[in-house]
């Protein structure tokens, strides 16, 4: 009896610190777990709760009225029905054109003369030109042609587009040589249909002090015509004049 009772004393059951600790962190995992689930369903009920309203507040109310037969009241008769309105037609007038009607001698106009074929040449004719007395006194008319010069933005249709033959070299200012100033400037020649420059205007420059002897210079050029259907026109066309130190040519 007494061995019994040391033999129990001396192999107790396993339980202290060491397995409350063990205890303790799952409950605390299972407890932190819980918790979090059920803050989670809180959260998520608020925020369904308010977009389900959100939606509510969206959705247009449209006011039906149920109507009974009873209100709509009796149909209309047909034979009450209104007359459809006359239209009242005038009758036809008789022209009057051609009917001779009577006018007092003091308004009728007195009687006008024609004119002669004698008389019809003498008055004035055209602009003529007096080569004497060649053939008994000729006049020829003079010829008068028109001949309008296309607008700078014009679009003139070419088959040919003028050529250069000869260009023209720009005077570079001493003063810009002196101060060392380069510059370009962008003339448009308006090509005759002799293939010589009519005007130059200045389109674009980046010194004023190049204008004038571009211009100089584009009314030196040279060009072939451009044709259109055969025959020469009259066409504009651009070209730079660049003026730098190193190479005063074109």
């Amino acid at each position: 009896m007494g061995s019994r009772t040391e033999q129990f004393i001396a192999s107790p059951v396993p339980y202290g610190r060491i397995e409350l600790k063990r205890v303790f962190q799952r409950n605390y995992f299972k407890g932190f777990l819980v918790s979090v689930i059920i803050h989670f369903a809180i959260i998520g009920s608020y925020y369904g709760i308010r977009y389900m309203q959100e939606d509510d507040e969206h959705i247009p109310t449209v006011a039906v009225r149920v109507l009974k037969y009873s209100d709509l009241g009796p149909p209309p008769s047909i034979a009450n029905v209104a007359p459809p309105p006359t239209v009242s037609v005038t009758a036809a007038v008789k022209p009057t054109v051609g009917t001779p009607v009577p006018v007092p001698d003091a308004e009728v106009s007195p009687e006008q003369t024609i004119a002669t074929q004698t008389e019809m040449s003498n008055i004035a004719s055209p602009i003529t030109e007096d080569f004497g007395d060649l053939s008994g006194g000729v006049q020829i008319e003079r010829d008068i042609t028109i001949d309008d010069e296309p607008g700078m933005n014009e679009f003139v249709p070419v088959e040919k587009p003028p050529q250069i033959v000869q260009k023209g070299i720009p005077v570079y200012p001493d003063m810009a040589i002196r101060a060392g100033i380069e510059g370009t400037v962008w003339v448009k020649i308006l090509v005759g249909k002799d293939g010589r420059p009519i005007k130059a205007v200045v389109i674009k420059s980046t010194t004023e002090m190049f204008n004038d002897p571009s211009i100089e210079a584009a009314m030196k050029f040279i060009f072939t015509p451009a044709y259109m259907n055969q025959g020469p026109v009259k066409v504009w066309v651009s070209f730079p004049f660049r003026f730098t130190l190193k190479d005063t040519r074109i």
